[in-house]
């Protein structure tokens, strides 16, 4: 067949249009996408409805500013944390549990969540302490209370660990570190703040 510039092309098929909860998976992944990659201060809502393949105005209907998109986004994507680690010992239990929650804060959520504790200012960033504390802070705090029980119910935590200064420690330490000292958390530094802090701390004895 003798084909020329004028030749039609073949018809391609049309992609389906994407509506409702496919739509919006789109639109969140782009968000998180966009953050993790440009930061919350890069982030437009333009840039994000390129990102999905749709308009801006499919955005801006279901989220009528930046604040409210990345909110959602990040509850969306953040790791779940259900159950807590059990294996046979506190200190191998918490430093389970702190390894999955920097394995979380290194994932592309995690990033996302990164860029907005570091970039965001004081207004904007009361907004998301509702994310960062029912996401990441409350789960992680429920499952250091459960490890510490057990490790009562074993004798080997003091009675009285289960408080609020000591279930505190562990996400205040690395949400400290993370904000004030733009630190990253290796697998030694994990290590080192339970053996030279949580583990002093819970000992049977050690107040």
């Amino acid at each position: 067949m003798v084909t020329s510039r004028w030749t039609a092309a073949p018809a391609q098929p049309a992609s389906p249009r994407r509506r409702g909860a496919v739509l919006e998976r789109a639109i969140l992944d782009a968000a998180l996408e966009q953050l993790s990659t440009v930061g919350w201060n890069g982030l437009t809502m333009e840039g994000v409805a390129a990102g999905a393949q749709t308009g801006k105005a499919a955005v801006y209907r279901r989220w009528p500013s930046k604040e409210d998109l990345v909110i959602d986004a990040l509850r969306a994507g953040l790791p779940r944390f259900d159950l807590a680690p059990d294996l046979g010992n506190v200190r191998d239990d918490l430093l389970a549990l702190c390894r999955q929650v920097r394995e979380a804060m290194f994932s592309r959520p995690g990033f996302a969540l990164r860029s907005v504790i570091h970039e965001c200012d004081t207004p904007q960033a009361e907004r998301f302490q509702g994310v960062i504390f029912g996401g990441l802070v409350e789960p992680t705090v429920r499952l250091l209370r459960e490890i510490i029980d057990r490790g009562i119910a074993r004798g080997e935590t003091r009675p009285d660990a289960v408080n609020g200064y000591v279930l505190d420690a562990i996400p205040a330490m690395m949400m400290y570190r993370t904000k004030m000292c733009a630190s990253e958390w290796g697998v030694r530094d994990i290590e080192e703040m339970i053996d030279q802090l949580m583990v002093p701390l819970l000992r049977p004895g050690s107040v």
